[in-house]
């Protein structure tokens, strides 16, 4: 059946593809879905009634809603009515969209800490997310967050997001440490554009407001034990999507550059630059397999300080080698990982994954060489599993166990939700 199936697609690809500017399209009917709007699944696509039958189009169309939070899977089907004219329909399986969030975690000084919250990922039907969180580690943070990727047309939208974010965090300078309470509140406004098919544009500002309270460790009288001041961030995110999804498989690759200027007025932080750039590489194994890799480089204005943007955690990049460990003015890391389905059914999926994690840091205010140099150069390699709800947006619990490679390395154990990349 399904051999007959693939023959049929390609059989009714091809025939589309010579005579898609002499097959007009009669009507076009969207089938399945239930919170997600009719009209917005029609501003979105570009198959259109009363236009040319383009497969092309159409299998783009498909790759296309595939991508949107709202919509676990979708495929189109082709009816002759009569003559030159054919009538299509776009079949589409929705994911439940409202999430809530529960983490819990210890942080640098050993607390227990929780952060609780909710998101709908398809706020009214019109593929908007909206949510926020309330966390805790021993300070109270917060954080609102709206994004409408399709808000004023089927190209233009907009995201806003205020947050409040307070946590003890270490801090590194001459081989000495000293843990401060940082506080972080921003306003970011960032406008939203669809270049085309594959390219997304995201640019605008960020006001922010940083304190930095000493409360224990080592002190030197360059480095302030407070530190209060402004900010102006002005950021810019390009994208070049070709990923194609299957539930929760993937395959293509994907290239997303982050670049920020950030405007600071104080004697120990200057103007600064930082950019970095994400390359994501994808390949389906078998009917089971998926190979998965990210390759992170970054700088940013090379300044002498330990208040360095790049920072080698966790969560963020090399997995087991704790919270917060240090911190630099540039960043490569290669994570690589092969997924494998180890139980499925219509709804549930087990995946299991062995894994890599490479890194290495350019010091404060120092050079290129201190990529290659063998104290900066940190390898992990773990296992790890993966719970998967094929219905639900994002509802993928992880858990990875990571094991340095490399000398005074650490290991342990990486709790999360949604894939690590």
């Amino acid at each position: 059946m399904k051999k007959k199936f693939a023959f049929l697609v390609l059989t009714t690809c091809f025939s589309f593809y010579m005579f898609s500017q002499e097959n007009i399209i009669l009507d076009l009917k969207i089938k399945g879905i239930k919170k997600t709007k009719t009209s917005l699944i029609k501003k979105i696509i570009e198959t259109k009634k009363n236009t040319s039958l383009d497969s092309i189009l159409l299998f783009e169309d498909i790759v296309r809603l595939k991508r949107l939070p709202a919509i676990s899977h979708a495929y189109f089907q082709v009816f002759h009515v009569y003559e030159n004219k054919y009538n299509v329909y776009i079949n589409i399986e929705e994911n439940f969209t409202l999430i809530p969030e529960f983490n819990i975690w210890t942080t640098t000084n050993k607390k227990t800490a929780y952060k609780v919250g909710v998101s709908d990922y398809n706020f009214l039907g019109e593929n908007i997310t909206f949510g926020g969180f309330y966390q805790n580690n021993g300070f109270n943070s917060y954080g609102i967050n709206f994004r409408a990727p399709t808000l004023f047309s089927s190209r233009w939208g907009l995201a806003l997001h205020h947050q409040k974010w307070v946590s003890e965090e270490p801090l590194y300078f001459d081989e000495r440490t000293a843990n401060y309470k940082y506080q972080n509140i921003s306003y970011e406004a960032l406008a939203l554009y669809q270049v085309s098919f594959k390219n997304n544009l995201q640019f605008g500002i960020n006001y922010f407001k940083e304190k930095y309270d000493y409360l224990t460790g080592s002190t030197d009288p360059s480095i302030p034990v407070k530190l209060d001041v402004k900010k102006w961030l002005l950021k810019t995110v390009y994208t070049y999507d070709n990923l194609n999804y299957y539930y929760q498989y993937i395959s293509g690759f994907k290239n997303q550059f982050y670049g920020q200027y950030v405007i600071s007025e104080n004697e120990y932080q200057e103007d600064f630059l930082i950019a970095w750039n994400d390359f994501f590489y994808y390949k389906r194994v078998g009917e089971k397999g998926n190979w998965a890799n990210r390759l992170r480089i970054g700088l940013s204005s090379n300044i002498k300080s330990p208040f360095a943007p790049f920072a080698l955690d966790n969560n963020v990049n090399l997995r087991g080698v704790g919270i917060l460990v240090d911190r630099g003015t540039g960043s490569i890391v290669w994570n690589t990982e092969y997924r494998y389905t180890l139980y499925e059914n219509n709804w549930f999926v087990m995946q299991g994954n062995s894994f890599v994690d490479a890194g290495s840091w350019r010091n404060p205010g120092g050079s290129l060489s201190d990529f290659i140099k063998g104290e900066n150069i940190q390898v992990y390699s773990g296992i790890g599993l993966r719970f998967i709800n094929k219905k639900i947006f994002n509802a993928v619990f992880r858990i990875d166990y990571g094991h340095g490679l490399t000398k005074n390395s650490s290991k342990g154990l990486v709790f999360g939700i949604g894939q690590y990349f």
